[in-house]
């Protein structure tokens, strides 16, 4: 276990560069088992996810180079192969998944583990992808541990329309849909800004997608894809973590942000919390007038609010760290998670500081913020976010402060404590149970 020290009350200042999305990386990842050709991706994180899925291609007999000095991975799956009777996907990586297309477009064949999860987010079901690598013409044996997939023909395109704009499932269709005979199309498709970089992935691949950035697409197949150098872009949810950093701590953080098109509802959000983001010359920045206050709503007798939900709303993976500005603001604020019924249910952490916070039902929380508060030790949940919204809270406050557990923030950020040790926080990391 690792968890985190954490000597608050400092407010966090200075310029920071985000690294890339690991729900941009994952997918693209994935997606280099669909071509033979050599593949450059730059700007890879140091993350452990990204770390068991090239073990997995190593295993698999690809050719992998990584340096995390440089941010560099050269990829060739020339060579690669799979035996679903011995081969084993990483477990407990909900991206895992993503690398069944590739394999059965490849091999004829993959496997899903039972335990391909990822966060604790609540009911996080398989069947969406199930369905979708059935409608391309796999066969589904279930085993003991987990599924077999099986096609006897190329993969076949097909129309589609999914229960929900489900992130995972369109990225899977996309891949699946890449090298398939025909023209397939996606209705209700994710349009998240991690989704529209991996379709210019694919199409700089050679893949043929229309639509991009809607609930909308047509692929129309191809026989074979090529290869890429390709540089990720800023990841949307650090900068959106750093300057809510700054902005809790009373700092003033500048972030680089190469896509400030995609934050006119993440701005207005920032401003419920008393908070002014400014986007200028390719960097973003928190301005502060005083202590947080949450805007009062010009509707009587309603509370302020924010509702999460699939992309254009405020992404879910960021509602953690809105609701630590609201812990932190003065006034109310009802937060709203629409996806998951599991990832709202660690008021009692929050309790631990003094803060006041009241789980209304497993998708609604409100924070009655401006509180008091005081140091103390919380234990995360294994939710990414989660962990980092405690660390702000904690980071806001006077004192020295325990997060539990925080492994989850590995997952996705790299060096992120050495990092915003840079915009002046004092943390460390402490390993052991």
């Amino acid at each position: 276990m690792s968890h985190l020290i954490v000597h608050g009350g400092t407010p966090l200042s200075g310029r920071i560069i985000p690294s890339a999305n690991k729900n941009a990386v994952l997918p693209i990842l994935c997606a280099t088992l669909l071509t033979k050709a050599p593949v450059r991706l730059r700007g890879v994180p140091e993350i452990t996810d990204v770390k068991k899925i090239v073990e997995v291609f190593r295993k698999l007999g690809s050719k992998v180079e990584l340096d995390f000095k440089t941010g560099i991975l050269d990829v060739h799956h020339q060579d690669t192969r799979f035996d679903p009777a011995t081969d084993r996907l990483p477990e407990e990586m909900r991206s895992s998944i993503m690398l069944v297309p590739g394999l059965m477009a490849r091999f004829g064949a993959a496997r899903i583990e039972d335990d391909v999860k990822g966060c604790t987010l609540g009911a996080r079901e398989i069947d969406p992808h199930v369905e979708v690598f059935q409608r391309f013409g796999a066969n589904v044996e279930r085993l003991p541990d987990g599924l077999v997939l099986k096609v006897d023909r190329p993969l076949t395109a097909n129309d589609h329309w999914t229960d929900y704009a489900s992130v995972t499932t369109t990225e899977n269709f996309v891949l699946c849909a890449a090298l398939a005979d025909g023209v397939s199309t996606l209705t209700n498709a994710a349009s998240e800004p991690h989704v529209q970089e991996f379709c210019n992935f694919m199409s700089l691949l050679g893949a043929q997608i229309e639509g991009h950035g809607t609930s909308k697409l047509k692929i129309t197949g191809v026989q074979e894809l090529g290869g890429a150098d390709y540089t990720f872009t800023e990841d949307f949810h650090e900068i959106v973590t750093f300057l809510a950093l700054g902005a809790i701590t009373g700092g003033n953080v500048q972030v680089k942000n190469g896509a400030p098109e995609m934050f006119p509802l993440l701005d207005r959000t920032f401003a419920k919390f008393g908070v002014q983001i400014v986007h200028e010359d390719g960097w973003s920045r928190c301005v502060t007038n005083g202590p947080l206050k949450v805007k009062e709503p010009f509707t009587r007798n309603i509370l302020q609010k924010v509702e999460a939900a699939p992309w254009p709303y405020v992404p879910v993976d960021l509602l953690p760290i809105f609701v630590a500005l609201g812990v932190k603001a003065e006034g109310s604020v009802m937060f709203w998670n629409k996806v998951y019924d599991g990832a709202m249910g660690w008021t009692s952490e929050l309790a631990k500081f003094g803060a006041h916070a009241f789980l209304s039902d497993p998708h609604r929380m409100i924070t009655f913020g401006g509180k008091p508060l005081s140091p103390a030790e919380v234990e995360s949940p294994y939710i990414i976010r989660v962990a980092i919204a405690l660390l702000m809270v904690a980071a806001s406050i006077p004192g020295k402060s325990l997060i539990k557990n925080a492994t989850p923030i590995r997952r996705a950020h790299p060096n992120f404590v050495e990092h915003i040790g840079e915009l002046g926080a004092r943390m460390e990391w402490v390993e052991g149970d």
